[in-house]
């Protein structure tokens, strides 16, 4: 694999979050009419900003670990991954609320498209991803042993969820664009200008998801890589607990 810097490439992810994001809220604000909260379809467009923000975004910065969330000690790092973390979640709660308040106000149906099943799977299981690294990285009477099995398991489902994300906000969008476009003046099929926004975002996305994940796959960009082995004088057993509990802990 070509050696590339981690510094631009990060910016360059950075960049495209916030370009993701930015195209959401307009899409949301400019062709979906605005955001309320009072179940109304006003209500609806903050789903999309709120999965968008949480599920994809910020779940991305917390699998991907942006520079910043690299600096200090292995204590702060994890805390400051939970935090992200625990915010994340409250998007996506919050994105869920919304739909689900919007749909039984509107009395339409709910988990009936491969959309709904797709994102609830996501969300389920990072409340699951949560759960299970908050008590094993930050309690302090989890034994070695098991966060030796449990690493691996909590870096596998970390891409998969980000996975399961990216797919739920494609496919939503593609559902929000035959629900409105489909008895429109300017159909779906013709790509009205609307169905062109929409697409690219579709598409901007997908390339974000596929670019953190490619970021993962590089070996030299783990966490520890980047900032060097902490350095612990003597070679006592503490010291030598401490080496381990840093190696198997990070890039968590």
């Amino acid at each position: 694999m070509p050696t590339i810097p981690f510094l631009p490439y990060s910016i360059l992810v950075g960049n495209l979050s916030i370009l993701c994001l930015g195209l959401t809220v307009y899409w949301s604000q400019h062709w979906l009419g605005g955001f309320a909260w009072d179940g109304s379809r006003k209500m609806f467009n903050w789903h999309p900003v709120l999965m968008v923000t949480g599920m994809v975004i910020l779940y991305a910065a917390l699998v991907y670990r942006l520079p910043f969330s690299q600096m200090g000690s292995l204590l702060s790092r994890k805390v400051l991954h939970a935090t992200l973390t625990l915010i994340a979640f409250i998007s996506a709660i919050l994105g869920l609320e919304v739909v689900f308040n919007f749909h039984n106000v509107q009395k339409i149906p709910n988990m009936y498209s491969l959309h709904s099943w797709l994102g609830l799977t996501a969300v389920l299981l990072f409340s699951c991803q949560w759960l299970m690294g908050f008590a094993s990285f930050l309690l302090p009477w989890t034994p070695i042993w098991f966060l030796v099995l449990y690493r691996p398991v909590h870096l596998f489902f970390g891409s998969v969820i980000l996975g399961l994300s990216t797919a739920s906000c494609i496919s939503g969008i593609n559902e929000k664009l035959f629900m409105r476009l489909t008895n429109s003046t300017t159909p779906y099929s013709q790509l009205p200008a609307e169905a062109w926004f929409a697409n690219i975002l579709g598409m901007l996305i997908l390339w974000f998801g596929m670019l953190v994940l490619l970021g993962l796959a590089i070996p030299g960009w783990k966490e520890a890589n980047i900032l060097g082995q902490p350095q612990l004088n003597g070679g006592g057993v503490g010291n030598q607990i401490e080496r381990g509990v840093f190696s198997i802990c990070f890039n968590l």
